[in-house]
């Protein structure tokens, strides 16, 4: 009976010690980090360096001698060496800048955050690959400039305030001709492959080039027009920046985003002075009040918002909120030059005038603000422009097949003169300083110069060197 029970506790105890190593091995596993997954370069590093380092680091900007807008100049590095040691994070020189409780870099930024930060020591532990596609490696420099086989659409122009130069915008550049389309003075290329919106300073020494990348990064340009030199690269968000404007003293610059912000920036070093997030919806364009004391800002939502500068506080929908009363998104607006009054385009294709200042209560069901409605053109409104005085301006329009621009006078509500020739979509206009022509661009990527008074076109031609398309060997 003895050896029965003993053999009996003998079986339970080598149960019990095998059931227990069952038990043991998942526990011991669960305390050993799993493998970090994989990292993908182009999909999850070059993000990063784009919107948070890219900005000092570009081929107009090379802080350090280093460039970070691709894996191949990312891998060889500055004038401080390596820009990382291939399976060595703990020796890689981003990641000792990076890291840390005041890490160096990004310079005179918010730092990374540690998720970002883990995912760039993981790419390098995992061997530091490249996978960024073949299609999506080229490199635009000013020793690399574009290659155009078409002229690309335009989306944006500007003359300079002394009325001798027009900027265009490009593919990763925006083109400086001269005024009268005789010549191209210099090309300022830049990291944004697309570029939304251009503005000269008030003093003409500074422009202002908006855009970015699609889901990636939105940012703000500075040149020296004297220099033609980069002066400073603004890397803000993670998509395309619109409808940039100067206060009339060139300190302040006003912009719009995507996802319904409207801000303000001093333009000496990018601080942020006013911060308004009531729209809904992308926000097209901006302009300063007369006095510079609030932003105007028109949306896709529909609405046109006034927002006090020394507060950011929204203060008032200056178009009407009847349910049904706009047909549809705004797009373009600017400020008489004169007046407290603002012009506006959008979907409709109705330019409107309106006051910027309530004087009376609001109550649902009114447009008290509106001053003037003017002839409708086809399609919907892009681009309208004053006059220096504001007794005229320039609006073009797009639809789906065709597009139309015309110039009113202000006080007029049918048009002065209809700018023949505009096939397709127009989605940039400019009136030039000194009054006697306007500029329009749009879908066919050809710059028209016109009289501003009889519509007369004066010349027309592609901002851009068109070379022959190469057919791919077999």
């Amino acid at each position: 009976m003895e050896t029965e029970l003993m053999s009996m506790i003998k079986r339970i105890a080598l149960t019990l010690f095998a059931l227990a190593g069952t038990l043991v091995g998942p526990v011991a596993a669960e305390d050993v980090a799993a493998p970090a997954k994989p990292v993908s370069f182009y999909r999850q590093v070059r993000p990063i360096l784009q919107r948070h380092c890219s900005g000092c680091h570009q081929p107009a900007k090379q802080g350090g001698n280093l460039q970070l807008i691709s894996y191949d100049v990312f891998k060889k590095g500055g004038e401080t060496g390596a820009t990382f040691v291939v399976g060595n994070p703990d020796e890689s020189l981003i990641v000792k800048q990076i890291s840390g409780t005041k890490p160096e870099m990004p310079l005179n930024s918010d730092p990374l955050t540690s998720k970002q930060i883990e995912t760039i020591r993981n790419w390098i532990a995992q061997g530091a690959t490249d996978d960024t596609p073949a299609a999506a490696k080229e490199e635009i420099t000013a020793d690399k400039p574009p290659i155009y086989t078409s002229s690309p659409v335009i989306t944006a122009l500007a003359y300079s305030p002394d009325s001798t130069k027009l900027a265009v915008s490009g593919y990763h550049e925006v083109l400086l001709h001269q005024a009268d389309g005789n010549g191209l003075v210099a090309r300022l290329i830049g990291r944004s492959p697309k570029i939304t919106s251009i503005r000269f300073s008030p003093d003409g020494t500074r422009l202002a080039a908006a855009g970015g990348a699609p889901s990636l990064f939105g940012e703000i340009q500075f040149w020296d027009t004297a220099k033609n030199e980069l002066v400073r690269s603004d890397t803000i968000g993670i998509d395309t920046l619109y409808g940039i404007s100067f206060n009339d003293d060139g300190s302040l610059l006003s912009y719009g985003t995507f996802d319904g912000r409207v801000r303000a920036i001093q333009v000496a070093d990018g601080k942020q002075v006013m911060s308004m997030d009531a729209h809904s919806d992308l926000v097209f364009g901006t302009t300063f009040s007369l006095k510079n004391d609030h932003v105007i800002s028109v949306s896709r939502d529909m609405s046109m918002k006034l927002t006090e500068l020394k507060t950011s506080q929204f203060i008032d929908n200056i178009t009407s909120i009847t349910p049904g009363a706009l047909k549809g998104g705004l797009m373009a607006v600017q400020r008489h030059p004169k007046e407290e009054e603002v012009l506006i385009g959008g979907a409709d294709g109705e330019p409107k005038l309106y006051k910027i200042f309530r004087t009376q209560a609001r109550q649902i069901g009114d447009d008290f603000n509106r001053l003037r409605s003017y002839t409708k053109l086809p399609g919907r409104i892009c681009c309208l422009q004053f006059n220096t005085d504001g007794s005229k301006f320039v609006v073009g329009s797009s639809n789906a097949t065709s597009g139309a621009a015309r110039v009113y006078k202000t006080d007029t509500e049918q048009p002065l003169a209809e700018l023949k020739g505009n096939n397709a979509g127009v989605y940039a206009v400019a009136f030039r300083p000194d009054g006697k022509e306007v500029a329009t661009g749009g879908l066919d990527g050809i710059v028209r110069l016109y009289n501003a008074e009889t519509g007369e076109l004066v010349k027309e031609f592609p901002p851009v060197t068109i070379s022959p398309a190469v057919a791919a060997q077999p």
